[in-house]
């Protein structure tokens, strides 16, 4: 199969006018060409570019889109997912997040790292569709967190025990976030697998700084309202980042996500600290939780390794990367369409340790081929060739 179009957008640049892409029957890219075709060439007027690469979702949560209103700020917000979540039939629940993964693939996504909490999306995984890395959330803000690690550890050997060829399967034991992972758990976690990706959520509201600075604030409301005794807890004095990035080992890959609050301080800490590091955002969440953004063009200027997430239905209206990069088009509009490619494909593949088969168009790669139409002024995905 030969393709061109418009422009190509190969994960990291623009190709130069005029390339052709040569495609095997499985969709791998055996070559590139810039001239000299003599057989028929399919071309797509709009851009062409790497399947995009979702770095955080909760596809566990897609029930509860709508559930939970907007503008509510992180903490109201955290104490509705909580009592609500389970507020929906097993039958209910296996609808939406199979309509919600149909919709993502529909909207050119070829990978995803998944949040989960429960063993719930084992079927989706098991359709070979999608790449998958499975992050299993441990939670536990206590002195003795082993049951709560016990919990995560079983949902991890089940992600674990699925097998098969065809899409990448991976998963690891991850921190779900300063506030509800003790540095007890933080150790225990760290200590499972000195190598593997692990992801949190940081620094998406201002509250969780508060907390680690003084012990003041809405996260004591929060741990309140669940029962937590946190008495155990000394507050170090610094940000949370600053703080919990002293509990782990610098040989994780490590993906923050969200980092809304995030500052210069906080970023050059982490990345002397550690070997990798992501900056995932989700600027739709972002909106729908805290109505804020956090602060691009500093991230910019301080990092090259920002990635692109959607985050739940439970705060999104939709699983699309696309619309992901708009809204930060919209927002910073300086922020060239080259660049913002980049982050929803190769910076996520890279994120998700799968740029050896995704996130670029390049020879001996199964990218996934997404057409967009009027990239310039109202994107729209036209074509998904996988």
């Amino acid at each position: 199969m030969l393709l061109s179009a418009t422009r190509i957008h190969d994960g990291k640049h623009w190709l130069p006018e005029g390339t052709i892409i040569e495609l095997s029957d499985n969709g791998t890219v055996t070559a590139l060409h810039n001239a000299g075709i003599k057989e028929e060439v399919k071309h797509y007027d709009g851009i062409i570019c790497p399947g995009f690469v979702n770095t955080h979702c909760h596809l566990e949560l897609s029930h509860m889109k709508g559930a939970i209103p907007e503008h509510t700020g992180l903490v109201p917000f955290l104490k509705q997912v909580a009592t609500t979540r389970n507020d929906h039939t097993e039958e209910q629940k296996i609808e939406a997040r199979h309509t919600a993964f149909k919709a993502m693939q529909a909207n050119g996504v070829v990978a995803v790292g998944d949040i989960a909490n429960t063993s719930d999306t084992l079927d989706l995984r098991v359709q070979n569709k999608m790449h998958f890395h499975s992050f299993v959330e441990a939670l536990g803000f206590t002195e003795t967190p082993q049951r709560q690690f016990d919990y995560a550890t079983a949902v991890y050997h089940a992600f674990d025990a699925q097998q098969q060829e065809g899409k990448i399967l991976r998963q690891s034991i991850v921190p779900h976030a300063p506030y509800s992972v003790s540095q007890q758990l933080f150790s225990l976690i760290d200590k499972f697998d000195e190598q593997s990706v692990l992801s949190i959520h940081n620094q998406e509201c201002h509250a969780e700084d508060e907390y680690y600075l003084t012990k003041k604030g809405a996260i004591n409301e929060l741990l309140e309202s669940i029962g937590i005794d946190d008495s155990f807890f000394i507050p170090s004095g610094k940000t949370s980042i600053q703080t919990y990035l002293q509990w782990l080992s610098a040989t994780h890959p490590f993906v923050f996500i969200h980092n809304t609050y995030t500052n210069r301080a906080d970023i050059d800490i982490a990345q002397t600290l550690l070997k990798k590091a992501y900056w995932c955002l989700c600027p739709n969440a972002n909106k729908y939780i805290e109505n804020t953004l956090p602060d691009i063009p500093m991230l910019m200027e301080e990092c090259d390794t920002i990635c692109i997430g959607t985050d739940s239905l439970s705060s999104n209206h939709q699983l699309s990367i696309l619309a992901e990069l708009q809204t930060i088009k919209e927002r910073y509009p300086e922020t060239e369409w080259e660049t913002l490619l980049r982050w929803g494909t190769y910076n996520g593949a890279l994120a998700l340790q799968m740029d050896e088969v995704v996130g670029g168009i390049a020879v001996g790669k199964q990218p996934g081929l997404v057409v967009i139409k009027d990239l310039e002024t109202n994107p729209q995905i036209s074509v998904v060739i996988v």
